[in-house]
């Protein structure tokens, strides 16, 4: 096995390796990966003369590059590099005959050129001349396997690598035989570094790219072809930067096509497509038969529900090159990026029509296929094209995923097939599938719903396989569930470290997106998707979903609202984890402000006009109101929601080191001015606590509660206050403030478990019961709630609930297993359950002289009822519970 888990680091490139010459000779064509390269200066003719030849063309003046090369080569120039970079320069313009006829005239005088045939395999392909374009690549593999030591140019070994990866060669082979060699040969050759980069991008792995790709940027900063390159491997990884490097290759080179295209998918994926078009405008003024651009143009068409104008771009996509596999790859990797996984597999099994072997139609399509549920036929296509491509990460890391989820425990009803690692399935699987069964309930009905095949449901206890699984990579930070339809995965409670969350609000929102998403036939923009889930969080529970915070207030009143229209981009590209949150937050304030103004029924038929193809913001005006009163109706009710948030509060920031740096009671003295400053009080709160004088700090806590009575969080006044009330022994006060953060926090887990000790002590069952189910809700693999739960329900006399409880117990491998299986026996025997004879023999062979489970086998043998007082596990002594 090939490739790495990682985004990061150098591919693990490896396989059976042969010479470069028999490397070559397996040439043979699959896609055109990376550009030709442009060259160096030729021996003869000004040497000035030809850099300002490579300076007009990396300005975008390729048309004045063209005329300096063509006069060049009239006047004699001697060189294949000004044959080559006028054939750079109509390749740009889309001139592909010209191009074509340039290498053809290149080579009559300059016959052995390996870079001028790569040059013309583009032109050739896109002229309708596919088999001369596979004559060129035979030709690249004889030249170098019969001559080699005439091709010992830096960017003559990167022309021979590149043909061999367009045969499908051994990457590996290619990166260390000639990109790697080529670097030795010249440390600034720009030409080895966009192919090594390329092909790590082309391989899955951005962190590999942009090492190799900054490190270019920084040898050569002006020039666009290595700014867009850096970009692109950034695009994923720090999108501000690629943002940033985007805009200085456009500065460098404002016609720069590539550049121009990757701006319009940017575009696209925040659902501007006006914005989007008007980029692929840009890109097609240079180049009117750009076949990546034609083919995003087809991908909005669809987006937008304009057959007749995607059927027109389409052609126009394959008018150069009538079987190009990439085409309808471009279209549907789009499709698929928009959950339109129906159509985007469509599009990748049209593009292998095309050519069986494009690995890149192949690893989408395998993609597809795992998230639209259709595992045996994705996991056999993700190994094939592992078997034909050992080297790309996406589907070498799948195929290691496929066999850890081989050992899952599964699940199922009706309605859902579960996916979990067997222990967590043991422990709250049950619970996983309760919870499903009442989100099916709720929701379904409540938007007209009705599912015809099970959803499935996987559920990671490594972060890194949740990402695998997901996206394709590991270490995507940020996510706790996604759903692509009929389809959920979702981060383990157990798996986040010291970050908890509410693994039931999170099943709750996922399944929501499945509703809204099967709804409208996955026509869903991204905001409105985000919406309607965070809004059904808070109105399952208010506990749940997003509120009001100061932050959030503060972005509101100071300008932070993204207009309605143009939602989904505050999900692209946010300035801080802050405002991707926020994006969460107004789009599910914009549903409840729909809701309530418009009722849940405008709701629903926006919905079905959305799956019937109508775009979004024609549907809101269909069913609500025009889009720009919505727009100014929203940022009204938004502002009075932030206006009313808190209102006796004082949220200015006061300089509190200037303060702390002044006597000792310039903190106190600011107070007394500004008795509602919450930063002052906060601050005062703080060094009291830490100064442990706690009775002083309840004056503080106390004000910032009754100003900010929704400051709920784990570092906010109730728990200070709550520990406070702790330290002084004054547990009833403890507990009436814990309970209030419990009815504000899903998941405060120390509270919910604190909580649970106060109800022990005072052997109030029930709010044990309660606590520790909300405990369970936060993290169901701690053994200590459950050994709560099982007592309490045991106290409180139900008998099933307490069977439940302890039977989980097991799970957890307990120190004394004896007294649990001890208990089980005697709560199946008053069941009139035979497992009660099973549970007393384990409770001996752990515990041989367990006085009472010998006693309890007597009684099951006699069939004898005498009902002896139960043993709880409190209660039974060490001695008869273990082991000597």
């Amino acid at each position: 096995m090939h490739g790495p888990r990682s985004n990061s680091g150098r591919l693990a490139w490896g396989g059976n390796s042969s010479s470069a010459a028999s490397l070559l000779a397996t040439l043979g064509w699959v896609i055109a990966l990376f550009a030709a390269s442009l060259l160096f200066a030729p021996k003869a003719v000004g040497a000035d003369d030809f850099d300002e030849c490579l300076a007009l063309a990396r300005r975008g003046e390729h048309e004045k590059s063209i005329a300096a090369a063509a006069a060049a080569i009239e006047a004699g120039g001697y060189g294949e590099a000004w044959r080559l970079a006028k054939a750079q320069a109509e390749l740009a313009l889309g001139r592909y005959d010209d191009a074509a006829q340039t290498v053809e005239q290149g080579l009559s005088r300059y016959s052995t050129s390996v870079r001028l045939r790569l040059a013309g395999v583009e032109a050739l392909r896109h002229s309708g001349r596919g088999e001369d374009a596979e004559r060129y690549l035979a030709e690249i593999a004889e030249l170098a396997a019969n001559a080699p030591w005439r091709y010992t140019e830096a960017a003559e070994l990167v022309a021979i690598g590149e043909a061999a990866l367009l045969a499908r060669g051994d990457a590996r082979e290619v990166l260390e035989g000639f990109f790697d060699r080529a670097l030795r040969k010249d440390a600034n050759c720009r030409e080895a570094y966009l192919a090594s980069g390329k092909l790590a991008l082309a391989k899955h792995d951005p962190g590999l790219a942009a090492e190799i790709l900054g490190d270019a940027a920084e040898r050569f900063p002006n020039d666009p072809a290595v700014r867009h390159a850096f970009a692109s491997a950034l695009n994923d990884l720090e999108p501000e930067q690629a943002a940033a490097e985007y805009a200085k290759a456009l500065e460098l080179d404002p016609r720069h096509v590539p550049t121009l295209v990757a701006l319009a998918e940017r575009r696209i994926d925040s659902e501007d497509y006006p914005g989007a078009r008007k980029r692929l405008d840009q890109a097609l003024a240079v180049n009117p038969r750009h076949p990546p651009a034609w083919a995003l143009r087809a991908a909005i068409a669809h987006l937008q529900n304009q057959p007749e104008e995607e059927a027109r771009c389409r052609d126009e996509a394959l008018a150069s090159w009538k079987r190009n596999p990439l085409v309808d790859h471009v279209i549907g990797s789009k499709l698929s990026q928009k959950y339109r996984f129906v159509e985007g597999a469509a599009r990748q099994r049209q593009a292998l029509e095309f050519d069986e072997r494009c690995l890149p139609a192949r690893i989408q399509l395998a993609q597809d296929l795992l998230r639209l549920g259709r595992d045996a036929e994705g996991w056999e296509l993700a190994e094939t094209t592992h078997d034909a491509d050992g080297y790309d990460v996406v589907t070498f890391n799948l195929l290691e995923l496929r066999d850890r989820i081989a050992k899952f425990t599964t699940l199922r009803n009706d309605d859902f097939i579960v996916r979990m690692e067997a222990r967590e399935a043991e422990v709250y699987g049950d619970r996983v599938l309760a919870l499903l069964d009442r989100a099916k309930r709720t929701l379904c009905p409540r938007y007209g719903l009705e599912l015809d095949e099970p959803i499935i449901v996987e559920i990671f206890t490594d972060p890194n396989d949740f990402a695998v699984r997901t996206f394709g990579m590991p270490a995507a930070s940020g996510y706790l569930g996604v759903c692509f339809g009929k389809v959920i995965t979702a981060n383990s409670p157990d798996g986040r470290g010291g970050r908890p969350f509410n693994w039931e609000s999170v099943l709750w929102h996922e399944f929501c997106h499945v509703v809204t998403l099967e709804a409208t036939h996955n026509r869903m923009p991204r905001w409105l998707s985000e919406g309607i889930s965070v809004y059904e969080e808070r109105r399952e529970n208010p506990t749940w979903g997003q509120t009001m915070t100061p932050a959030y207030r503060e972005l509101i009143l100071g300008g932070g609202l993204t207009p309605i229209g143009s939602l989904s981009s505050a999900f692209l590209s946010p300035k801080s984890p802050l405002h991707v949150s926020f994006a969460y937050y107004e789009s599910s304030l914009v549903v409840e402000w729909l809701v309530r103004n418009h009722g849940l029924e405008s709701l629903r038929h926006v919905l079905s006009d959305l799956a019937a193809g109508i775009p979004i913001n024609d549907a809101l005006g269909r069913r609500c109101d025009s889009l720009l009163k919505l727009e100014v109706e929203f940022h009204r009710f938004a502002r009075d929601r932030a206006e009313s948030f808190a209102p006796r509060v004082d949220w200015s920031e006061p300089d509190l080191a200037s303060l702390s740096n002044d006597d000792a009671d310039a903190l106190g003295r600011f107070i007394e001015k500004h008795p509602t400053n919450r930063a002052a009080l906060a601050a005062q709160a703080d060094a009291l606590f830490e100064e442990r004088a706690f009775e002083r700090a309840k004056r503080p806590l106390r004000k910032l509660i009754e100003l900010f009575p929704e400051d709920a969080g784990s570092e906010g006044p109730y728990v200070r206050l709550a520990q406070s009330h702790r330290a002084l022994g004054e547990f009833e006060e403890e507990r009436a403030l814990l309970e209030q953060v419990a009815r504000r926090e899903a998941a405060a887990i120390g509270v919910h478990l604190r909580l649970v000790e106060l109800a022990r002590e005072r052997e109030d069952w029930p709010a044990v019961v309660e606590h520790v189910e909300q405990a369970l809700a936060v993290n169901p693999m701690l053994p200590a709630p459950w050994r709560d739960l099982a007592e309490a329900h045991d106290r409180l006399g139900d008998d099933p609930a307490s069977l439940r409880a302890y039977r989980t117990l097991l799970a957890f491998d307990p120190p004394d297993p004896a007294s649990l299986h001890y208990r089980l026996a005697e709560l199946y025997r008053r069941a009139g359950n035979d497992a009660a004879k099973k549970h007393v023999l384990l409770a001996i062979e752990h515990a041989p002289r367990f006085r009472d489970a010998h006693a309890l086998l007597l009684r099951l043998n006699r069939g004898a009822p005498p009902e002896p007082p139960p043993l709880r596990l409190a209660d039974a002594p060490p001695d008869e519970r273990t082991l000597e």
